[in-house]
């Protein structure tokens, strides 16, 4: 009778097992009509969905959540799909229409299926699911999303519908967060040790003043985020691009450290769409020549979700896409270096992606192809753009939004498995970019590397428990800042030399956070700037395509009453900007004899919370020159090295009559004595600033 029963129970589980991978084939066939695409790899044959099973003697359970999930995600988002196709503009709503109807056919398959499994008895009920396989200790995994060169000033997260529903509508966005550096590999180093460019001393993209061969040179491989994670009792995975100069030929010299499991990007094939190279844990690297790169990111992304969640400890998950960057191919050697020969064109697109966004194109803003020139140093002499140059600057901008799409179905596909798995409710997801990126502001091709907000000021938007849904917030925040929140949410104590402070995520501190919080953010940067595409900085000329004197050192001071950034080129140029009544930073503030203006930094018309701008000015280089060789909590209490006293933790606070002298004429000031490629100190001018000291003459000081 035994025998009988496990040869009836055999044949019902085949039987129920067949039912499943026909319907898994139907939906492969269905989800081409909402995804434009086809996911053969998911489903080459019954093994395959045995192996996405679990044990051999029950190999349902993980096909049960998978269906649950794609019936859930059917019903709940297929009027979603439908809205996406009205945003979009493309197909209009009958092909919306027959979206959703597909989905809805699909939800309705998977009951049925389910209904057949459940009636066979293949599914053992008391067996739990994978995420319930134990108890599982409460500390919170941690989902991190971080794109290359996205923007938050051109809308880019506007056309990223997914992002808008799982992140933005359900999570906390920050409003006021920067990058510190505007180029991908020094301020990847910054995100991952809470330390400022100029205490990493990785300044450049590659040798000898960036990149991966930097990165271990000084010592970082065994000081950044994943190391310590681990040494919390974290899993660390990590898929996409790590650093710049990460190759195939330096890929294991030394292997990066601190990952559980790790499928990275490398150069020279890190921005080419569809000839990408991976490199997996301590395995030589592998081309997926034909394939394209976001797609073989999210095969990746997901199975090492799997795998995380199979071990059942907390983990750690880094998703670093390489969109919506450039596409680059280089002619010859490892390295993308800007003095050697490569070609930059747009991102390319998935070809379910192509047909989209015909007639988008660039906001055309105030300082969208200016009538006027603006800024300084090159920018101030740069030509207005022709009407072909308008025109593929907007193609190029819809190639961004393009590319940006199979990241946005990637975010929906990892919050429909965090929630399969029943984990999500205990999971902080973040989103965000490493720089921002500008596309005819100023008159700029396309590019990044300059310090403006379009450069600087990037996602963050983070969703998890016990954060707010759906509001933003208006801290001022950096990448300097993510390592320390991430180590405070897994409950472990930040570093002393941390250049950054944990942000405050949770309702009952955002209010107080915004309050006293600091205000400013250090931005700096060193040696070149590139123009991406078709056309350089010359007008019409595609050769001209490099800048090299393109150091600078910057800072932005956001307070209730004031909103103003400051800089300092190598070339010993200055910019201000106040914000508040110039948002797009198209009037230069600070007097300039060479640009024929001869107004006074006194003139009582140009006023700044009531002082006139040579007081705001004398204060604002002294706070950048304490920030610019700031370490540990200087970073975060600038004021206090000018003050020890403690009076003065904010500029309004400075500008008290009672400092004028030292401001104006005791304190040393920001200068350069030539313009270098990576940070030469003797080139950057004073590295101490003097200390406020009540009581003594000005000479005294001096």
């Amino acid at each position: 009778m035994f025998k009988a029963q496990r040869t009836q129970t055999r044949k019902a589980r085949a039987a129920a097992t067949t039912r499943v991978a026909h319907i898994w084939q139907v939906q492969m066939r269905l989800r081409p009509m909402v995804r434009g695409e086809r996911e053969e790899e998911r489903i080459e044959c019954m093994d395959c969905v045995l192996r996405a099973g679990g044990s051999p003697h029950h190999p349902v359970p993980r096909i049960l959540s998978s269906l649950l999930e794609f019936c859930s995600w059917g019903v709940k988002t297929g009027s979603r799909l439908l809205e996406r196709q009205v945003q979009m503009q493309e197909s209009g709503r009958r092909e919306g229409g027959r979206m959703l109807l597909m989905v809805m056919a699909r939800a309705v398959l998977v009951l049925g299926a389910l209904g057949s499994l459940w009636g066979a008895g293949a599914v053992a009920r008391d067996e739990p699911q994978v995420a319930l396989l134990s108890a599982q200790n409460q500390r919170p995994n941690i989902v991190l999303f971080l794109t290359d060169d996205q923007d938050v000033h051109l809308d880019s997260l506007a056309y990223q519908p997914w992002v808008r529903h799982h992140l933005i509508e359900k999570g906390l966005t920050f409003r006021r967060h920067f990058c510190t550096v505007a180029l991908c590999c020094p301020s990847r180093v910054n995100l991952w040790t809470g330390k400022a460019a100029h205490n990493t001393n990785v300044t450049d993209v590659n040798p000898p003043y960036g990149g991966y061969p930097k990165f271990v040179s000084q010592g970082l491989n065994s000081k950044y985020l994943p190391v310590w994670l681990q040494e919390a009792g974290y899993q660390t995975f990590y898929t996409g691009k790590l650093f710049n100069a990460h190759t195939v030929d330096n890929y294991n010299a030394p292997f990066p450290a601190g990952w559980t499991g790790s499928d990275f990007l490398l150069d020279p094939y890190t921005y080419s769409y569809l000839n990408s190279s991976w490199q997996r844990n301590q395995d030589p690297p592998v081309s997926h020549e034909g394939e394209y790169t976001t797609d073989v990111l999210s095969r990746k992304a997901k199975e090492f979700l799997d795998r995380a969640v199979r071990a059942d400890k907390p983990f750690f998950l880094v998703i670093a896409p390489v969109a919506p960057h450039s596409n680059v191919e280089v002619h010859g050697g490892n390295l993308v270096d800007p003095g050697d020969s490569f070609t930059v064109t747009p991102p390319v697109s998935a070809t379910r992606h192509k047909h989209l966004f015909a007639d988008v194109k660039v906001p055309r803003t105030e300082h969208f192809n200016p009538q006027k020139a603006s800024g300084a140093n090159w920018i101030r002499r740069l030509p207005r753009q022709s009407e072909a140059q308008v025109g593929y600057n907007d193609e190029f901008y819809r190639s961004r939004l393009r590319a940006l799409q199979p990241i946005d179905e990637l975010v929906d596909d990892i919050f429909g498995l965090l929630d399969g798995y029943s984990i999500l409710d205990n999971t902080y997801v973040f989103y965000s970019s490493d720089n921002g990126y500008h596309i005819g502001q100023h008159r700029l091709p396309p590019g990044k590397e300059c310090g403006y907000e379009e450069d600087v000021n990037v996602p963050l938007v983070v969703r998890g428990p016990g954060i707010p849904g759906g509001i933003a917030t208006s801290q001022v925040t950096s990448h300097t800042d993510l390592v320390p929140t991430f180590l405070e949410l897994v409950g472990t104590e930040p570093r002393d030399d941390f250049d950054g402070i944990a942000i405050q995520l949770q309702e009952d501190r955002i209010k107080e956070s915004e309050s006293n919080r600091h205000e400013h953010v250090n931005i700096e940067y060193w040696g070149f700037a590139l123009a991406e595409g078709k056309y350089g900085y010359v007008k019409d000329d595609p050769s001209d395509r490099l800048i090299r004197n393109n150091t600078y050192k910057a800072l932005r001071v956001i307070g209730d009453e004031y909103n103003l950034y400051y800089s300092v080129w190598c070339t010993n140029e200055h910019e201000l900007y106040d914000l508040t009544t110039d948002p797009y930073q198209l009037h230069n503030i600070y007097p300039s004899l060479d640009r024929g203006e001869t107004h006074e930094f006194d003139d009582p018309s140009r006023t700044i919370l009531g002082s006139p701008l040579s007081k705001v000015v004398a204060r604002l280089d002294a706070l950048l020159l304490v920030l610019k060789t700031c370490k540990g909590s200087t970073c975060v209490k600038p004021w206090h090295v000018l003050h020890p006293e403690g009076d003065v933790g904010i500029l309004k606070d400075a500008l008290n009559p009672a400092f004028d002298i030292f401001y104006e004429r005791a304190q040393v000031k920001v200068e350069f004595s030539r313009c270098e490629q990576g940070q030469i100190l003797d080139a950057e001018g004073p590295q101490k600033a003097l200390v406020y000291r009540e009581g003594l003459k000005w000479n005294e000081w001096v």
